[in-house]
């Protein structure tokens, strides 16, 4: 619980600092060989197959494709809502979609703002409408960040006194998000108990501990193909380091 009490003392300030710079772009890396030819899925479309790993993220896509995309992504991340807005469409569709490729998504928490939003998104468990909350949340994010900065600077200072389990449940009231939840089919009394939930709060605080341990991750968004982090070049977007490595790792 130590991480828990250090990110709940955070003042509540939301940004890009953490975060890796690198937008979107439509170039596509230049590939030498075939693709593997498609899978087909189980249910007709792997878009919607989504399952959570035993590190906590939520895959989308085939749990036995050659190539395993995982993002490590901060709510309050503002390239990461880059990446979800522009880019993963594209990974989805082009790649995804074929049963070669899958995405995976691990919360990597910043801030309280941060675990408020990333507890909301996964109060819906391993189904499509993770995806569907997280991206919302991520084209919705500025509007997010308005709402929660137009509260008294008082109020705001009597957030960080709170334990986890008040605090989270506050954070979320002052951002309108259980009832934007609610609009897209989450209930506000299983948005509430998410919120004060303490072993999923203790889950984000062990997989940041996990990620940072594991792969030395010091901003959002990183990407791993195959387990090997995805490192940008100078002048290269998030998009362009991911899809050349996956391209790769796929042989075309």
């Amino acid at each position: 619980m130590k991480i828990v009490h250090l990110l709940a003392a955070t003042a509540l300030t939301v940004g890009l600092a953490a975060c890796n710079q690198g937008g979107g772009g439509n170039e596509t890396a230049a590939g030498g060989g075939s693709a593997p030819a498609p899978i087909a899925a189980p249910n007709g479309d792997w878009s919607q197959a989504v399952t959570q790993t035993p590190e906590g993220g939520m895959l989308k896509g085939n749990p036995n494709a050659k190539v395993k995309v995982v993002e490590f992504a901060s709510m309050t991340c503002g390239a990461c809502a880059a990446f979800a807005t522009q880019d993963e469409p594209k990974l989805i569709d082009q790649y995804v979609k074929t049963g070669n490729v899958s995405f995976e998504l691990r919360n990597f928490v910043r801030d309280p703002v941060d675990i408020t939003m990333a507890l909301v998104a996964r109060c819906a468990g391993a189904t499509p409408q993770f995806f569907t909350l997280t991206n919302g949340m991520f084209a919705d994010q500025k509007a997010i960040f308005e709402r929660i900065q137009a509260a008294p600077p008082a109020e705001l200072q009597q957030l960080q006194s709170l334990p986890p389990t008040q605090q989270f449940p506050r954070t979320a009231q002052l951002a309108g998000l259980q009832e934007w939840a609610a609009q897209r089919g989450l209930p506000s009394a299983k948005t509430q108990a998410c919120l004060s939930n303490q072993q999923e709060i203790d889950r984000l605080v062990q997989m940041n501990s996990d990620a940072s341990s594991q792969y030395q991750i010091s901003g959002t968004p990183t990407f791993l193909v195959n387990n090997q982090v995805v490192e940008l070049q100078p002048g290269q977007t998030n998009w362009q380091a991911l899809e050349g490595r996956v391209r790769e790792a796929l042989g075309s």
